[in-house]
């Protein structure tokens, strides 16, 4: 279960404090246990600062500890808080990733059966997406439904998610997409072949949470020659 540690403090010393940070981080290269860490200062109390540090686990948090790095650092930060810091321990119990789950959610309504629905919950109206197979990038909310339209429309298709990363305000989602040809698609008759391909898509979200840039990159060429659209050329 993932742990996380609360330390609570006051320092007048932030600059020191951030220094200490560096080298904390500098000197446990290869060592650490710690996943994330976060500081945050109070807006209304610039000497009160609240750091976050993520564990996999309370036992690696423990392992952690007791490196002599942490300890050195740990009595050096003592020594530049106004006043003795608090800790709270906390299991994590829930870790919802949002811009994550809008996009997963994304994946799941641009297969779903039945009519394509407005996308106005996922995508923002001015979203961008940079696709290598179109000649232009697509802009705008009605043109990414219509490029989506023209997959369904070509295609009974369902995405697997393979792995995703989210940062900041990018998810990164490596899929695998899995299809069966039926009806036309740029210009191709419908096969009833089974295809399948995999990419990855970077996505940009806005304070909302919205999607309003995406980056393709998945293997078009092999989808054309699993369609048969290639074979004229072989020849």
């Amino acid at each position: 279960m993932t742990f996380v540690q609360l330390i609570d403090c006051k320092t007048s010393r932030f600059d020191e404090m951030n220094q200490l940070m560096d080298t904390w981080v500098e000197q446990t290269k290869g060592k650490r246990t710690a996943t994330h860490n976060i500081i945050g200062k109070d807006r209304s109390d610039a000497s009160h600062l609240i750091e976050i540090v993520e564990f996999p686990s309370y036992d690696e948090a423990m392992r952690n500890s007791k490196l002599p790095e942490t300890d050195r650092i740990f009595r050096d930060m003592i020594a530049l808080c106004d006043e003795p810091p608090t800790f709270t321990d906390l299991d994590v119990v829930r870790d919802e990733q949002l811009n994550a789950a809008n996009v997963r959610r994304l994946f799941e309504l641009a297969a779903a059966k039945g009519d394509l629905p407005p996308l106005n919950d996922v995508f923002a109206e001015n979203y961008h997406d940079h696709d290598p197979a179109n000649e232009q990038d697509t802009i705008g909310l009605d043109a990414i439904r219509r490029d989506i339209r023209m997959w369904r429309d070509g295609f009974d298709f369902e995405f697997t998610i393979d792995d995703q990363i989210s940062q900041g305000d990018r998810v990164s989602t490596r899929w695998t997409w899995n299809a069966t040809h039926k009806g036309e698609f740029v210009g191709i008759a419908p096969t009833g072949r089974k295809v399948r391909m995999t990419g990855t898509t970077v996505f940009r979200c806005q304070d909302d949470g919205k999607i309003v840039e995406g980056w393709w990159n998945y293997d078009r060429l092999g989808l054309m020659a699993q369609l048969g659209a290639l074979d004229a050329l072989e020849k």
